[in-house]
């Protein structure tokens, strides 16, 4: 059979990224998606080209843009075996912080996107009793003072526990990834702590979907040594 296929959204740095490479390393073959479409194409080379990294411009935000995604990966590949919905990004804390603006953009990317790349690829993972995983967070567990991206992400969890809910009985496995500090892009300056990297992570990922297909690893929270909260 044709090596599995993964695909991940906000896969041009951090997290995404490393995953990208960590699947690919496990035997994968995988759909890297993002806004950014040069890093994107420079992670796909360096991943063995279209043969095994297929690079998709996608605003996961655009309903058409993930129906297009899905439909590159089909074209492709023929399947799709993981779906990560993992693209967000986050603001200030303090609700008279940021802009309403970048409020706008961060609930529609955290939240509608995630929720569209749900709604995209399910079809698609229901044909091969796929694997879906979604980026939460610590802060989707405990709020934080004026956060409004905690917000989102305590939505990603519900998500993620209504998808398992609704996919129950269909063999598709749902994974809510919930990290503490990660040293990423996310940040405008390295976070004080010894924090965790994008590959801690990754490796946490690649835990979840190699399991026995028996094995449904629901919730995984990921935090430094050094984080306390």
């Amino acid at each position: 059979m044709a090596d599995p296929v993964f695909l991940v959204t906000g896969a041009s740095s951090g997290i995404g990224a490393a995953t990208a490479r960590h699947a690919v390393q496990a035997g994968y073959r995988v759909v890297l998606a993002a806004r950014s479409t040069d890093k994107l194409e420079a992670l796909a080379a360096e991943l063995g080209g279209p043969e095994r990294a297929l690079a998709v411009r996608c605003d996961v935000t655009e309903w058409g843009d993930q129906e297009a995604l899905v439909a590159a990966t089909l074209g492709a590949f023929g399947q799709l075996d993981v779906a990560f919905a993992n693209a967000g990004f986050g603001a200030p804390r303090g609700f008279l912080e940021s802009t309403p603006e970048e409020w706008r953009s961060m609930v529609l990317t955290n939240v509608l996107g995630a929720a569209f790349t749900v709604r995209a690829t399910l079809p698609a993972l229901e044909r091969s009793r796929g694997h879906l995983l979604l980026t939460g967070s610590v802060a989707g567990r405990r709020a934080l003072p004026g956060s409004l991206y905690a917000c989102t992400k305590w939505a990603i969890t519900a998500m993620g526990e209504a998808a398992r809910l609704e996919l129950d009985g269909t063999g598709i496995r749902v994974t809510l990834i919930e990290p503490g500090m990660v040293n990423t892009p996310f940040f405008d300056s390295p976070p004080s702590m010894e924090a965790l990297r994008p590959d801690d992570i990754a490796r946490a990922v690649l835990y979840a979907v190699s399991q026995p297909r028996h094995v449904d690893v629901n919730e995984l929270l990921i935090r430094p040594t050094a984080q306390s909260g």
